[in-house]
Protein backbone atom coordinates (compact mmCIF):
# COMPACT_ATOMS: atom_id res chain seq x y z
CA UNK A 1 0.00 0.00 0.00
CA UNK A 2 1.18 3.63 -1.14
CA UNK A 3 -0.17 6.88 0.07
CA UNK A 4 0.36 10.17 -1.62
CA UNK A 5 0.53 12.85 0.69
CA UNK A 6 -0.51 16.44 -1.16
CA UNK A 7 1.00 19.46 0.28
CA UNK A 8 -1.28 22.46 0.51
CA UNK A 9 0.04 25.61 -0.82
CA UNK A 10 -0.28 27.66 2.42
CA UNK A 11 2.08 24.44 4.31
CA UNK A 12 4.67 24.58 1.54
CA UNK A 13 7.20 25.38 4.15
CA UNK A 14 10.11 28.54 3.31
CA UNK A 15 11.54 29.22 0.14
CA UNK A 16 14.78 29.65 -0.38
CA UNK A 17 14.01 33.10 -1.46
CA UNK A 18 12.18 33.95 1.30
CA UNK A 19 15.35 32.91 3.81
CA UNK A 20 17.79 35.34 1.25
CA UNK A 21 15.32 37.92 1.96
CA UNK A 22 15.16 37.51 5.54
CA UNK A 23 19.00 37.84 5.25
CA UNK A 24 19.49 40.37 3.34
CA UNK A 25 17.52 42.59 5.69
CA UNK A 26 18.47 41.75 9.15
CA UNK A 27 22.43 42.36 7.53
CA UNK A 28 20.99 45.43 6.43
CA UNK A 29 19.72 46.46 10.03
CA UNK A 30 23.20 45.22 11.63
CA UNK A 31 24.77 47.42 9.42
CA UNK A 32 22.97 50.52 10.48
CA UNK A 33 23.52 49.65 13.86
CA UNK A 34 26.91 49.06 13.65
CA UNK A 35 27.68 52.71 11.81
CA UNK A 36 25.35 54.14 14.60
CA UNK A 37 27.73 52.37 17.20
CA UNK A 38 30.96 53.74 15.21
CA UNK A 39 29.58 57.26 15.22
CA UNK A 40 28.36 57.36 19.28
CA UNK A 41 32.19 56.64 19.54
CA UNK A 42 33.64 59.48 17.28
CA UNK A 43 31.11 61.57 19.23
CA UNK A 44 32.41 60.57 22.35
CA UNK A 45 36.49 60.54 21.42
CA UNK A 46 35.80 64.31 19.93
CA UNK A 47 34.24 65.08 23.54
CA UNK A 48 37.29 66.18 25.02
CA UNK A 49 38.59 68.43 22.09
CA UNK A 50 35.15 70.35 22.03
CA UNK A 51 35.60 70.46 25.78
CA UNK A 52 38.80 72.69 25.20
CA UNK A 53 37.38 74.76 22.62
CA UNK A 54 34.81 75.89 24.67
CA UNK A 55 36.73 76.48 27.44
CA UNK A 56 38.96 78.51 24.95
CA UNK A 57 36.23 81.01 23.36
CA UNK A 58 34.74 81.85 26.78
CA UNK A 59 38.62 82.52 27.75
CA UNK A 60 38.84 84.91 24.77
CA UNK A 61 35.59 86.78 25.66
CA UNK A 62 36.09 86.85 29.34
CA UNK A 63 40.03 88.40 27.86
CA UNK A 64 38.63 91.28 25.85
CA UNK A 65 36.01 92.11 28.50
CA UNK A 66 38.73 92.30 30.91
CA UNK A 67 40.97 94.60 29.05
CA UNK A 68 37.88 97.47 29.27
CA UNK A 69 37.23 96.68 32.46
CA UNK A 70 40.52 97.28 33.55
CA UNK A 71 41.50 99.76 31.01
CA UNK A 72 44.42 98.18 29.28
CA UNK A 73 42.63 99.17 26.41
CA UNK A 74 40.71 101.84 25.61
CA UNK A 75 37.63 101.62 23.84
CA UNK A 76 39.16 102.25 20.19
CA UNK A 77 41.44 99.20 20.75
CA UNK A 78 39.15 97.20 21.30
CA UNK A 79 38.82 96.21 17.50
CA UNK A 80 40.79 93.88 15.21
CA UNK A 81 44.19 94.93 13.62
CA UNK A 82 42.45 95.80 10.05
CA UNK A 83 40.19 98.28 12.22
CA UNK A 84 42.78 99.55 14.34
CA UNK A 85 42.84 97.66 17.28
CA UNK A 86 45.19 95.16 18.73
CA UNK A 87 43.83 91.59 17.87
CA UNK A 88 45.30 89.84 15.25
CA UNK A 89 42.63 89.27 12.15
CA UNK A 90 41.89 85.71 10.96
CA UNK A 91 42.24 82.24 12.94
CA UNK A 92 45.22 82.30 15.21
CA UNK A 93 46.76 79.17 17.13
CA UNK A 94 46.06 78.96 20.85
CA UNK A 95 48.91 80.68 22.18
CA UNK A 96 49.72 81.85 25.92
CA UNK A 97 49.21 85.26 26.57
CA UNK A 98 52.11 87.69 26.54
CA UNK A 99 53.54 90.90 28.39
CA UNK A 100 50.13 92.73 27.63
CA UNK A 101 48.16 90.07 29.18
CA UNK A 102 45.89 89.61 26.16
CA UNK A 103 45.60 86.47 23.84
CA UNK A 104 45.18 86.61 20.01
CA UNK A 105 47.62 89.85 20.12
CA UNK A 106 51.04 90.81 18.00
CA UNK A 107 53.12 90.14 21.68
CA UNK A 108 51.71 86.15 22.53
CA UNK A 109 53.67 83.80 23.54
CA UNK A 110 54.24 80.02 23.21
CA UNK A 111 51.68 77.50 22.05
CA UNK A 112 49.54 76.26 24.67
CA UNK A 113 49.84 72.97 26.09
CA UNK A 114 47.61 70.64 28.10
CA UNK A 115 49.21 68.51 30.70
CA UNK A 116 47.43 65.01 31.57
CA UNK A 117 48.46 62.71 34.75
CA UNK A 118 50.38 59.61 33.70
CA UNK A 119 50.48 56.39 34.07
CA UNK A 120 50.61 56.44 38.18
CA UNK A 121 47.22 58.68 37.55
CA UNK A 122 48.23 61.62 39.80
CA UNK A 123 48.89 64.87 38.13
CA UNK A 124 52.25 67.36 38.98
CA UNK A 125 54.58 63.97 39.01
CA UNK A 126 57.72 63.28 36.81
CA UNK A 127 55.52 61.05 34.28
CA UNK A 128 52.65 63.80 33.01
CA UNK A 129 51.77 63.63 29.52
CA UNK A 130 52.17 67.01 27.88
CA UNK A 131 49.48 67.87 24.36
CA UNK A 132 50.41 70.59 22.72
CA UNK A 133 47.10 72.27 21.74
CA UNK A 134 48.53 72.29 17.82
CA UNK A 135 45.33 71.38 16.77
CA UNK A 136 43.48 74.53 17.61
CA UNK A 137 43.12 77.46 16.21
CA UNK A 138 41.33 80.79 17.42
CA UNK A 139 39.36 83.67 15.81
CA UNK A 140 38.10 86.45 17.15
CA UNK A 141 36.00 88.92 15.04
CA UNK A 142 34.55 92.40 16.41
CA UNK A 143 32.00 93.93 14.48
CA UNK A 144 31.08 97.63 15.45
CA UNK A 145 27.30 97.52 16.01
CA UNK A 146 26.86 101.21 16.95
CA UNK A 147 29.00 103.94 18.54
CA UNK A 148 29.00 102.11 21.85
CA UNK A 149 28.15 98.93 20.86
CA UNK A 150 30.24 95.99 19.50
CA UNK A 151 29.45 91.73 18.69
CA UNK A 152 32.34 89.72 19.75
CA UNK A 153 32.55 86.72 17.81
CA UNK A 154 35.12 83.91 18.62
CA UNK A 155 35.58 80.93 16.60
CA UNK A 156 37.78 77.80 17.78
CA UNK A 157 38.16 75.08 15.04
CA UNK A 158 40.33 71.98 15.59
CA UNK A 159 40.55 68.80 14.09
CA UNK A 160 40.53 65.43 15.24
CA UNK A 161 41.75 62.90 12.82
CA UNK A 162 40.40 63.54 9.72
CA UNK A 163 37.13 65.41 11.73
CA UNK A 164 37.14 68.95 11.74
CA UNK A 165 34.75 70.58 14.06
CA UNK A 166 34.13 74.31 15.35
CA UNK A 167 32.68 76.14 18.62
CA UNK A 168 31.37 79.56 18.11
CA UNK A 169 30.62 82.20 21.16
CA UNK A 170 28.94 85.44 20.58
CA UNK A 171 28.83 87.91 23.11
CA UNK A 172 28.23 91.92 23.08
CA UNK A 173 30.53 94.76 24.45
CA UNK A 174 29.27 98.54 25.53
CA UNK A 175 32.25 101.15 25.63
CA UNK A 176 30.63 101.48 29.58
CA UNK A 177 32.90 99.54 31.73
Amino acid sequence: MTTTAKLLDDQSGTTLVEVLMAIVMLSGGLLCLAYGMSQGLVVMATGHYHEIAKQKASEALENVNTSRDTHILTWDQIRNVSQGGVFLDGPCPLRAHGPDGLINTADDGALETEILPGPDGVLGTADDIVNSLSAFQRQITITDLGPNLREIQVTVTYTVGSLSRQYTVISYISAFA
